[in-house]
């Protein structure tokens, strides 16, 4: 019979108007008879809530859900099929399977169960399972209220007496009282306002991270603004916050949560906890990024006790963190703390107004207002460029909190006073002319006051004076200027016209010498020439003179030689002769008649040399007698070496006792010639 009415309802569709009322009448019929019998049909795309409207036991006293045959709704379902109960007593609501869509996720509200703790806002489902079967969900400790554990995609069949499903297409509920669908309506625009009805995405390409509200389980400590992480770096224990039973076990706190969600997708209970999206920590190449944390442990300063700027800590404690983000992308949670970027390439501050760098950090600077020596107010527009090691840059964000402070709290007070001492030094003209002297000595002094800030000053640079607006007395000064530069400019212009006429006179005698290069070359090799002749005639002159006093020393030698042998020959012809006159006046009767024959001997040989007639050819007499009584010279001369006188004088000078040397000469000379002779 139950086959044949399915099959008129099957065949009702397909049949006109009139059948299906004839249908109809048809099915409410065998309802009540299967009514009256007891019978219940369930479909197979529904279940069966079955309400025992009376019992031996009477109804419950406490709970919602009767587990030990009270009267009340019953814990088991009927699935589809037919069942049989007890006309009367019991009642089966029909309900349809529970269907979770792909991606979707679906939501349960506990009518029934223990209360939740004072710390609980959603109850605790460790033991429950899927939520289909109540006896132990109940059994086993489950909380009444908006359930931690969620449903993902699937068919449930679930007990809709005991369990609420909320989902974003529908309401799955049996109605108990008017007001349901309001209260249960209302949770639904909750978890709608919060995206809760799809998972959580997050794509690496939006750069951006999730930063996950809990708003279950413990408060935060006194003290606390973040709810510290919990489990491991690797595996934090509850799978990013999706599985809110092992959070809470592993010891998380309700609140905003130091960790985040980085890229992936995650099906987590909107209930449980939110989830805010902000993007994600990028340091740009050029910056490193200062962590300034607000959460984490009290950790030792690193920074020492000396310095009194703060405290430096190690990454993940409380305050400045010693090491700085290098370029890249972090997924830092900005509730947690700040990161504060600081260029390490070199950036420009300019004390000029409407002129502001890249970084903005001087766009409240302007120029510096001097008084000079002079008593001038010029204003002096400046630039200078410095540079923040990365691995100092913590130690500035400590000391000053960011660089637009320290720019503006120090630097520019710094630089500003330091530029108007050395104007009160100074006249204007003096200011105008010693730009590059002042600036580079202004780099030099002030190197090391930047350093004291652990700052690098790498240049400074100054430009040129301005008067104030209206002040017309700068501008006379630099006319004057002017005129004093033209002036030296037309000394410099003389003055190298006079070069370049000298130059000229240069290259005309340059071009002279060059057209009488051929004659200045053959009487140059002709001087060289000549000059080569004179040292080789003073070579051989030289040489001359060696040979000549060579052979002078030679000659000289020679001579002496010859002189000496000589002299010995005539010493000992000398001795010789003397021993023949001596022994020719001896021959002779004495040295008278020596002396007599040696005159006479001169005088026949001067006679013969002289051709001198020995018998004058006239004669002239004296006493007129005819020259007899007169006689001639020669009688005369023979007379006079006759005369006694003479032969007196002869006599005395006749040689005494013989010397003894000459005697041993003459034996000597005896005795040669004696050999001679043999």
């Amino acid at each position: 019979m139950f086959a044949t009415i399915l099959g008129v309802q099957s065949l009702a569709l397909v049949t006109t108007p009139t059948m299906i009322a004839a249908a109809g009448w048809i099915t409410a019929l065998v309802a009540a008879v299967f009514a009256l019998l007891g019978l219940r049909h369930v479909p197979n795309n529904m279940v069966g809530i079955v309400e025992k409207r009376f019992a031996a036991k009477g109804s419950l006293a406490e709970g919602f859900i009767a587990l030990n045959g009270e009267a009340g709704y019953q814990p088991e379902l009927l699935r589809g099929g037919l069942h049989w109960r007890m006309p009367l007593q019991y009642k089966v609501h029909k309900q349809p399977l529970v269907t979770i869509p792909q991606g979707h996720v679906g939501y349960i509200f506990a009518r029934d169960g223990r209360p939740l703790d004072p710390t609980q806002s959603l109850g605790s489902n460790i033991e429950a399972g899927d939520f289909e079967t109540v006896r132990d969900f109940l059994a086993k400790g489950g909380q009444r209220g908006p359930q931690r554990k969620v449903l993902r995609e699937g068919t449930y069949a679930i007990n809709l007496a005991q369990f609420v499903v909320i989902t974003d297409s529908k309401l799955y509920y049996l109605p108990l009282e008017r007001e349901d669908a309001k209260v249960f309506g209302e949770m639904a625009d909750v978890i709608e306002d919060r995206d809760g009805f799809t998972p959580i995405v997050i794509k690496g390409a939006d750069d951006i991270v999730g930063v996950v509200t809990v708003h279950d389980g413990p408060g935060l400590t006194a003290g606390q603004i973040i709810a510290p992480s919990v489990g491991s770096e690797g595996d934090d224990g509850h799978n990013s916050f999706q599985d809110p039973e092992k959070f809470l076990a592993a010891g998380g706190l309700r609140g905003r949560q130091f960790q985040v969600l980085v890229d992936g997708t995650y099906y987590i209970n909107r209930l449980f906890a939110t989830v805010e999206f902000i993007p994600k920590t990028v340091v740009e190449v050029g910056h490193v990024g200062v962590v300034v944390s607000y959460t984490g442990e009290h950790g030792a300063d690193l920074s020492g006790t000396e310095y009194r700027h703060g405290e430096l800590v190690k990454p993940g404690e409380r305050g400045v963190w010693s090491d700085p983000l290098l370029p890249g992308k972090y997924a830092f949670n900005t509730y947690a703390g700040k990161v504060i970027m600081v260029p390490t390439t070199n950036f420009l501050l300019k004390w000029i107004s409407g002129d502001i760098g890249d970084h903005r950090f001087d766009e409240h600077l302007a120029e510096v207002s001097l008084i000079t020596k002079d008593a001038f107010e010029p204003t002096l527009p400046l630039s200078v460029v410095v540079h923040i090691d990365y691995r100092k840059a913590p130690l500035v964000i400590q000391r000053f909190g960011d660089v637009q402070k320290l720019v503006e709290q120090t630097l520019d007070p710094m630089v500003s006073a330091y530029f108007k001492n050395v104007a009160q030094t100074r006249t204007l003209i003096q200011l105008l002319q010693d730009r590059s002297a002042i600036q580079q000595q202004a780099s030099q002094e002030m190197r090391a006051k930047f350093a004291y800030y652990n700052l690098q000053l790498e240049e400074v640079l100054i430009g040129t004076p301005k008067s104030v607006k209206g002040d017309t007395k700068l501008e006379q000064i630099l006319d004057q200027l002017r005129i004093r530069q033209v002036a030296e400019e037309r000394i410099q212009t003389y003055a190298q016209q006079e070069k370049a006429a000298v130059q000229e006179r240069e290259l005309r005698q340059a071009e002279s010498i060059a057209a009488q290069q051929a004659r200045l070359t053959e009487s140059e090799i002709a001087v060289a020439v000549e000059t080569n002749k004179g040292k080789a005639e003073y070579q051989r002159s030289l040489q001359e003179a060696s040979r000549i006093k060579a052979m002078a020393a030679a000659e000289a030698s020679k001579i002496r030689f010859l002189a000496e042998a000589d002299a010995e020959r005539a010493a000992r012809v000398g001795i010789a002769q003397a021993m023949a006159v001596e022994e020719q006046v001896r021959a002779y009767g004495g040295p008278v008649y020596q002396l007599t024959q040696s005159v006479m001997n001169r005088f026949a040989e001067a006679i013969e040399e002289s051709r001198v007639d020995v018998v004058p050819k006239v004669i002239v007499g004296g006493n007129g007698s005819g020259g007899q009584q007169g006689g001639n010279i020669m009688e005369a001369l023979l007379t006079m070496m006759l005369s006694d006188k003479m032969l007196g004088n002869a006599a005395a000078v006749q040689p005494g006792p013989q010397d003894p040397k000459i005697a041993a000469v003459r034996e000597k000379l005896v005795k040669s010639l004696a050999d001679a002779a043999t």
